[in-house]
């Protein structure tokens, strides 16, 4: 049998101070309730005065095409054009994948993990019920002002949902924006990375340090995401400096950034700020290195230890026709891929 659960969407605040005075519209599970008040999650539990909300109750259950979805948890956040509290019908269902759906006006799918079935909304329904109209026993006139107020309750509800598409556009161009103008700053701190180490270099590609000039040898180790700048007397080759740069275990890694931090430090220079702070990459390209995570089939597996780990890291060898393929031959569909970007460095890529 289907988890049935209750959520409260607040449809406004009665009483001056409440706690959520500033959430109208948005939803919360209940957790328990009488006939004044729900007991309701948020950091914790608290109360919202019944008169204050709608009452959403769902299954946790696939979808049937027809039946309403409630946007239950939006992930990841910054790249749909829906939110948590939103509500659609569904249009298919096991679409691309089994239990996730397709709805009435949004291009993506809906995994199974975001959304819970509407079974009944029970200020909806007792509104319903006190709304059952006898139209044979109505004058002309009282029919007249009935159609005046359905006509205008139906352009009501069109202006909600075109304000509704809008919002969900505007934020989905929001994040297209944002994806854009992070990944445009970072591409600019590595070419201002590179630029760096060869403007650091004399004509002769030898670095001034200590009073003399050397040579510069850089070490890079990919696996433990680390490059070395050693300094030596050209002279001699004795060694006069070293520097070390080391990505952070959530920092994607990059060696043309990793050389000018090692090589500045080895030459006793200022590390700038957007070095040590790049942001990190939100486009996949052709080169990358990138963790992604099984589909959900091999999650028991990996569970029970035969897979071992639930994720698999690969390099990007081309990207076309719907796909990531990878170094080696397998691949994965763009649109479902899970993949974080852990190494942009792309040597030897278009370069």
């Amino acid at each position: 049998m289907a988890e049935t659960k209750k959520y409260a969407r607040i449809k406004k605040a009665s009483v001056d101070g409440v706690w959520y005075a500033d959430k109208i519209g948005q939803i919360f599970e209940v957790v328990h309730e009488n006939s004044i008040a729900l007991l309701t999650k948020c950091i914790g539990c608290h109360s919202v005065l019944r008169e204050d909300a709608e009452i959403i109750v769902t299954e946790k259950r696939p979808a049937e095409a027809g039946e309403r979805v409630l946007i239950t948890y939006a992930a990841p956040i910054e790249e749909q054009a829906y939110e948590k509290g939103d509500v659609f019908v569904a249009e298919s269902t096991n679409d691309p994948v089994h239990k996730c759906v397709r709805v009435l006006g949004m291009p993506e799918y809906i995994d199974y993990t975001e959304y819970e079935v509407i079974v009944n909304s029970e200020v909806k329904n007792e509104e319903a019920d006190e709304m059952k109209i006898d139209l044979n026993a109505m004058g002309d006139r009282e029919i007249y002002a009935h159609g005046e107020a359905v006509m205008e309750a139906i352009k009501k509800r069109m202006f909600q949902a075109g304000f509704r598409a809008a919002k969900q556009a505007h934020r989905k161009l929001a994040g297209m924006n944002s994806k854009k103008s992070t990944q445009a700053r970072r591409d600019e701190i590595v070419e201002q990375a590179k630029a760096d180490v060869e403007k650091l270099a004399n004509k002769y590609g030898y670095y001034y340090a200590y009073g003399r000039n050397t040579k510069a040898e850089f070490i890079v180790n990919c696996e433990k995401r680390t490059v070395v700048t050693i300094l030596r007397w050209i002279a001699d080759g004795q060694i006069v400096a070293r520097g070390i740069a080391k990505a952070a275990p959530s920092d994607c890694f990059n060696v043309h950034i990793g050389r000018a931090i090692a090589l500045r430090r080895a030459l006793g220079l200022t590390v700038p700020d957007e070095y040590l702070n790049a942001p990190q990459p939100t486009e996949v390209r052709v080169g990358d290195v990138v963790r992604g995570k099984y589909a959900d089939y091999y999650y028991q597996l990996c569970r029970e230890g035969e897979l071992g780990d639930d994720s698999y890291e690969a390099k990007i060898r081309e990207i076309a026709d719907g796909k990531y393929r990878y170094v080696g031959g397998s691949y994965d569909f763009i649109d479902d891929a899970d993949l974080t970007i852990i190494d942009d460095s792309r040597e030897g890529v278009g370069e």
